[in-house]
């Protein structure tokens, strides 16, 4: 991989000159504008936009750090958590913060759920938290980061809800919390928050909500009359939840919250410092200095969407995730996974004929469509994934249209190679022994070689990945992307 190394130039270079860089360097992009990415990235209408985006430019050089210097900053924040306690079934007593997004709102609520464990039980000294499969990697970053154990629990192969028994069974007297998804990212679906919340309660162990992707959507699908099940702080047990403004709220990132029960609850999340020789720290969240731009941002948007804004989106969203769930049941050879409650949609394959990672790469190749793919895990096969957004609503029909087309040549291709696959015994020696200068020999093979370290076509390296077990797939796409930023 050729390595660029880019130093401070000697002379300033002129304003009209970098933003024709910046424009160049966006070339290579996915077109997400164009409706056909169904993932990354969610779009309000124009007028919307340009709100948000003049608020958040208003507070860019503010400074979150000190809410007594910024007390703008301080109310911003406030009303936000207010509205979003409110939309979420919170009360008088719900409290809470603006985070960066949905991962540092998740890692919060474990941190306070360790902290609070510290003081009411201190026998506790390797606390877990159950969470069930589907449940966001952000739960396994924060265990890895904050040094709390995390117990993964299996989900209903036909439903993809997390398993109530096993939840139930993975209960010990190191327990801090139980976490369930509303809905979960990777079908759509929302787990049994009620029955997760009681056992929490009945435990005295903390229950939190991840609602980062469903919090700023769900609450308007149940007013516009859809079958959402109670999945919010209106059930009794759930304690802390997390919700992201910056996904179907459609401000601009990052833009989340963690939500609590109440001030007691939250007081363990706050890091507070004054034995060093400066002024004092005290920081609600993760980060310390932080532009209040996406704070005003999220304001903005909320106040201008309205809550009639944001059902028409909901309800356009609802209606044609149906469409998309009708279409995919008329193709041979493809299903959706589960039933989904809201806009996520996970499609799996029936036909062997049929290779998901390789339907990814052709429907990129035949209409530049954006279909993200999930590898298989223990509860569930590989899949493409679709977030079907304001944007996509439009291109559904010509979506589906092209997906039968790409099965079809996919089907009549001249027969290749067999799929990539390696036997058991060869991993486990590859893997005993691995270093990282191993994977020089694979850089070309993966399609990494060059000025461009991105492949243009991943259906090879994500045969490779699926057909590993998870912690060879972790060795592999951690040196990849070790290399992918090196300079």
């Amino acid at each position: 991989m050729t390595k660029q190394r880019v130093q401070i130039p000697e002379n300033g270079i002129a304003g009209e000159t970098i933003l024709e860089q910046l424009k160049s360097m966006k070339s290579n992009d996915v077109p997400w504008r164009s409706g056909k990415v169904f993932g990354y990235t969610y779009e309000a209408a124009k007028e919307i936009e340009e709100v948000v985006y003049k608020a958040y430019l208003m507070f860019l050089g503010e400074n979150a750090l000190d809410p007594t210097v910024f007390p703008s900053l301080r109310q911003l924040e406030t009303e936000v958590v207010t509205m979003a306690a409110e939309l979420l079934g919170g009360n008088e007593e719900t409290t809470g913060n603006f985070t960066s997004g949905g991962t540092e709102s998740i890692m919060l609520a474990v941190k306070t759920a360790r902290d609070y464990f510290r003081d009411v039980k201190p026998e506790i000294t390797k606390p877990e938290i159950i969470v069930a499969r589907t449940a966001h990697a952000a739960f396994h970053k924060a265990g890895h980061y904050l040094d709390v154990n995390v117990v993964v629990v299996p989900v209903n192969k036909e439903t993809f809800m997390a398993d109530v028994a096993a939840t139930e069974a993975a209960i010990t007297e190191n327990t801090i919390m139980i976490v369930g998804s509303s809905p979960s990212y990777p079908h759509g679906v929302i787990d049994p928050i009620e029955d997760l919340a009681k056992m929490a309660k009945d435990r005295g162990i903390l229950c939190h909500v991840d609602a980062c992707v469903g919090g700023m959507y769900l609450p308007f699908a149940k007013k516009l009359g859809y079958d959402i099940p109670a999945f919010d702080f209106s059930v009794d047990g759930v304690t802390s939840m997390s919700c992201d403004f910056h996904k179907y709220g459609y401000a601009a990132k990052g833009a989340s919250c963690v939500l609590h029960k109440d001030a007691n609850l939250r007081r363990y999340q706050i890091f507070t410092c004054a034995s060093w020789a400066g002024y004092s720290i005290v920081n609600p969240t993760v980060l310390s200095s932080k532009t209040g731009g996406p704070m005003a941002g999220a304001w903005a948007v909320l106040k201008a969407m309205g809550q009639d804004g944001y059902m028409e989106i909901v309800d356009a969203g609802q209606k044609a995730t149906q469409h998309v769930i009708e279409g995919i049941e008329k193709i041979p050879g493809l299903y959706v996974m589960g039933k989904p409650a809201m806009n996520l949609v996970a499609i799996a394959s029936s036909d062997p004929a049929i290779n998901i990672f390789e339907l990814s790469d052709a429907m990129k190749a035949k209409g530049e469509w954006g279909l993200q793919v999930q590898l298989a895990c223990d509860d569930a096969v590989e899949a493409l994934h679709l977030s079907i957004n304001r944007a996509n609503v439009p291109h559904i029909d010509d979506m589906l249209r092209d997906l039968v087309i790409c099965i079809a040549e996919l089907k009549n291709k001249p027969e290749e190679e067999e799929a990539f696959a390696i036997a058991p015994e060869v991993i486990e020696g590859m893997f005993a022994n691995f270093s990282p200068e191993m994977f020089d020999s694979l850089e070309e093979m993966l399609g990494m070689g060059g000025d461009n370290p991105i492949p243009d076509k991943f259906a090879f390296i994500n045969n490779i990945l699926n057909s590993l077990p998870a912690k060879y797939r972790k060795v592999l796409l951690t040196e990849f992307v070790n290399r992918l930023f090196t300079v």
